[in-house]
């Protein structure tokens, strides 16, 4: 069981679920659980492919993506999303090519001490995350004037933004419906 409610089959999948299927199929020619998720509701699958590509796979991204991963991991942590956690931790192991630096970044993430491994804009933009997951009620321009400070300019926060806007959503999507790991194959990159 991948889930808590049903999810189609790849095998079983027909008409614009399989064209959904086709357009989630990850570079391992899988569909993750993310996905198959809306099986009983393919257009919101349509959207939520739209939104994920857009956030972490579009070419006019301009900050680093093992960075844009470590603060989806983060925001996965904040949520206490392990699904995400699993495969987006895995995916900023992989780019950042350290495997010594990425146990020691998720340690430092887990614990909540980014500042352990990371400074300047990095840990601004990470702290910045955690905030706009836990208190987004209580986010002000100040939030903004920091990251300014810290030298982000308005298109990396805009980016940064729009990662742990998305993690938020697909985090409360797999949380509510119970989605496990179960069948994925982990990490979007082989």
């Amino acid at each position: 069981m991948g889930a808590w409610i049903e999810m189609i089959p790849e095998a079983e999948a027909t008409g614009i679920l399989r064209e959904m299927y086709d357009q989630a199929q990850t570079p391992h020619g899988t569909v993750d659980n993310v996905m198959k998720a809306h099986s009983l509701r393919p257009h919101t699958m349509q959207g939520h492919i739209a939104l994920y590509k857009s956030v972490l796979h579009h070419p006019d991204i301009s900050m680093p993506l093992w960075f844009l991963e470590v603060i989806a991991s983060y925001t996965s942590i904040k949520n206490n999303c392990e699904y995400s956690l699993t495969h987006h931790f895995m995916n900023a192991r992989r780019l950042m090519n350290d495997d010594a630096r990425a146990d020691d970044v998720y340690a430092a993430l887990q614990s909540g001490e980014p500042q352990r491994m990371f400074s300047g804009k990095e840990l601004a933009l990470l702290e910045y995350a955690a905030k706009l997951t836990v208190q987004v009620g209580s986010m002000e321009k100040a939030d903004i004037d920091a990251l300014h400070k810290a030298n982000c300019n308005d298109g990396e926060i805009l980016e940064v933004n729009q990662v742990v806007a998305y993690f938020n959503y697909s985090n409360r999507l797999l949380n509510g419906l119970g989605v496990t790991t179960q069948g994925d194959a982990v990490g979007y990159y082989k």
